[in-house]
């Protein structure tokens, strides 16, 4: 495979200052050539250069730096949160660069929303399962060209032909004269050749790295205790603050007792916002109890009445009227209207909040002309600019520190907390950590949206479906994160798994209502997906058993224009034993649940394994999961995250729900914002199906393709349908 031109104005190859080899490359659109803008100093670790100096207008948005021991040095553009992307794409790299994955070392790339761009997200961003996905031609392409380079400069110094020369554990070797050298020992003489003009990338049968199993990188300093995470941050001086902001939205402070908060031993500091005080001192004890202390009361504001019921009879009266339409194939409307034979339904998903293990924190170290900040975050360049905006520095007086993140989810996509962070820090003369309880992180989170969704769908004499429409109503993240991809009145993120309903129906109309709650909305380990896959596919086995069939040979006929979809659907039914008796303990029924669809560019089925008891308790026994991702990069990674995925899923579609009363959310913990535990964990199964095509995402693809599969058992176990989750209590019998 040949990759695009890489010129020497796309790609640098310079003697670095320190002693090594430093490389630039450009990501596709992400060049400030396009945007007429200059270039500013490109700055990795102790191995600097300017880019201007080598190679005038380039800018290029990540960085390798090969060293003279031979070690090489990646300024990875992405976040570790938990997906194994510290470990996936540096593979990419050490496969073409053919080297040792154990000699690459990584960095953590600097706030900057040109330089380190994701070609897919458009900006400094990691989240919608696209970080393999977005580096996968880009990060193997710059490897390759760094082996062509290197194998030059040996080539050159042996005074023989390169295309004779073979490259193996970062080093270079000309057989016939048995000479060899590694990579280290060729930086200097490499640092004085263009680029090559094409680069063949490998073929997937001589992949080395890639589709192999692969132990994580970041795993050993976790496990040790050295990895450090946003909260794991200490500064000399720093004092530590929590916060409390008005628990109605909308709600401002009204007094604070700043006396007793500062009669509490340790307590420095009383910080008052707008909306939220917080208590700074010592250490995270002091600054709580100092919170206690300090009792603060709010004035309610115009949200002081909203309950979820009242917000539900809204969003019920707003799905009664005509969306924005997203998809109108055929006369759908009309065909359900007039057929003799239709089902309709109406679903309803909760808001979600993220309840990450780490919970919000962040560092501030604020001087008169600049200003540090220690987070974790998803976004760092607009955490940057959140943060000059607050401060008023100049947006390159700001510098983020990213660190490991305790479970990310969509949450750290927002810097709410870190432009409070930097409003609290103003008030202090020293560093600043400030940490959110459980709480307050529960409560005032961002949440997944509530949906509420209006199905129908008509029938043949036979039994196949002629017509389907489905009106989604829900808020829309994407006006407010961003404006610009709102078209038409159609949020992109909210009809993603709706539109594109992969069954063969020749009617389909899909419609989009936009409705905004009080609360505020954000994205959530996938929301159009992971709500509009659960109802699509709830639907769809409603309308196998009012045909009264099977429902993986339902869907296996209306996919026959999909064979990836069947090709997963067929290999996870197989292994699941569908169609075998299920048996379960006395008193209780069992069932078997499926589910299939295309997610985050990948495709996925299902199987779930449950027995419900007498009183309507749900256990999940067994997941059987055949995924389609492309080429698999690491298979380890996959894994691990269906895994998660399908556990984050389950958790959701059992328990999980965000109310309000009073204007006030009422859950706040584990305790009654319930995750599964280990003790019901079901035996998962992942089945990797192979294929060569590009990647395809995985982070939120587990997640989107459980909750039907659950409510689908559930119903085959009970001959209830679940339409509004979670599940909860619902199925029990007074």
């Amino acid at each position: 495979m040949a990759g695009p031109d890489i010129s020497r104005r796309s790609f640098v190859v310079s003697a670095a200052a320190g002693g090594g080899l430093l490389v630039g490359f450009v990501l596709p659109g992400c060049d400030r050539r396009d945007r007429n803008e200059t270039p500013p100093e490109a700055a990795v670790g102790t191995a600097t250069t300017k880019a201007s100096e080598q190679a005038p207008n380039l800018a290029p948005n990540a960085f390798i730096r090969i060293a003279r021991d031979g070690t090489v040095t990646f300024v990875v553009h992405k976040v570790e949160m938990g997906q194994g992307t510290f470990t996936s794409i540096p593979m990419l790299l050490a496969e073409e660069l053919d080297v040792d994955l154990q000699k690459v070392r990584l960095e953590q790339a600097p706030a900057d929303n040109t330089l380190y761009a994701d070609p897919l997200l458009g900006g400094q961003v990691t989240g919608g399962s696209t970080s393999v996905r977005g580096a996968w031609e880009p990060l193997r392409q710059a490897g390759a060209a760094v082996r062509a380079v290197l194998v030059r400069a040996a080539a050159e110094q042996w005074k023989v032909d390169a295309k004779d020369c073979t490259t193996a554990n970062g080093t270079v070797t000309h057989a016939a004269s048995n000479r060899t050298a590694h990579y280290g020992e060729l930086v200097e003489a490499a640092s004085h050749l263009d680029a090559p003009k094409d680069v063949t990338l490998k073929k997937p049968n001589d992949f080395r790295l890639i589709g192999k199993p692969t132990k994580r990188l970041d795993s050993p300093e976790k496990a040790n205790g050295k990895a450090v995470f946003g909260i794991d941050v200490r500064l000399p001086k720093m004092l530590v603050a929590t916060v409390a902001a008005s628990p109605v939205p909308g709600g401002k402070l009204a007094s604070v007792d700043e006396a007793k908060a500062m009669a509490v031993p340790g307590v420095r500091h009383v910080l008052k916002l707008e909306n939220a005080v917080a208590v700074a001192g010592d250490h995270m004890w002091a600054a709580r109890q100092g919170l206690a202390a300090a009792a603060p009361t709010w004035q309610d504001g115009p949200n002081a009445n909203a309950t979820i019921e009242q917000i539900v009879r809204d969003m019920d009266a707003a799905s009664r009227k005509e969306g924005a339409v997203a998809r109108n194939d055929g006369d759908a409307p009309g065909t359900i209207a007039n057929a003799k034979r239709r089902v309709e339904a109406v679903y309803q998903m909760p808001f979600l909040a993220h309840a990450t293990m780490e919970p919000i924190n962040c560092s501030i170290d604020l001087k008169p002309d600049r200003c540090d900040v220690y987070v974790g975050t998803q976004v760092p360049a607009f955490a940057q600019a959140a943060v000059a905006k607050v401060t008023g520095l100049p947006q390159e007086n700001v510098r983020v520190h990213n660190h490991y993140i305790g479970g990310g989810f969509g949450r750290r996509l927002e810097v709410d907390f870190i432009a409070q962070a930097a409003q609290l820090a103003k008030q202090v003369q020293v560093p600043l950590k400030v940490v959110w309880t459980r709480e307050e992180d529960v409560r005032h989170d961002m949440y997944r949206p509530y949906y509420l969704d209006r199905m129908a769908a008509a029938f043949d004499e036979k039994g196949k479906p002629t017509a389907w429409s489905h009106r989604i109503t829900g808020s829309s993240i994407m006006a407010r994160f961003a404006p610009g991809s709102v078209k038409d009145g159609i949020d992109s993120d909210a009809i993603e798994g709706a539109k594109d309903v992969p069954y063969a129906i020749d009617a389909v109309r899909v419609e989009y209502v936009r409705h905004e709650p009080p609360l505020a909305t954000a994205f959530w380990r996938g929301v159009g997906a992971t709500h509009n896959i659960w109802v699509v596919e709830s639907f769809v086995d409603e309308l196998a058993a009012e045909a009264k069939a099977d429902p993986v040979a339902f869907r296996m006929q209306l996919l026959e224009k999909s064979p990836r979809h069947q090709a997963v659907l067929k290999h996870a039914a197989d292994r699941a034993g569908w169609g075998q008796p299920l048996t379960a303990a006395a008193g209780r029924k069992a069932g078997r649940g499926v589910a299939v669809q295309f997610a985050f560019g990948s495709y996925m089925a299902q199987v779930a394994e449950v027995s419900v008891g007498g009183d309507g308790e749900v256990q999940v026994h067994r997941v059987v999961c055949a995924v389609d991702c492309g080429q698999a990069v690491n298979p380890e990674t996959i894994a691990a995250q269906v895994e998660g995925g399908i556990v984050f899923g389950l958790s959701a579609g059992l328990w999980q729900e965000v109310t309000l009363e009073k204007g006030r959310v009422v859950q706040s913990n584990f305790t009654d914002y319930r995750v599964m535990r280990i003790n019901e964990m079901p035996a998962i199964e992942v089945f990797i199906v192979p294929s060569t095509d590009k990647p395809g995402g995985i982070g939120e693809t587990g997640t989107a393709c459980s909750t039907p599969a659950l409510t689908n058992a559930v119903f085959a176990a009970t001959g209830k349908r679940v339409r509004r989750l979670p599940i909860g209590e619902q199925l029990k019998v007074a």
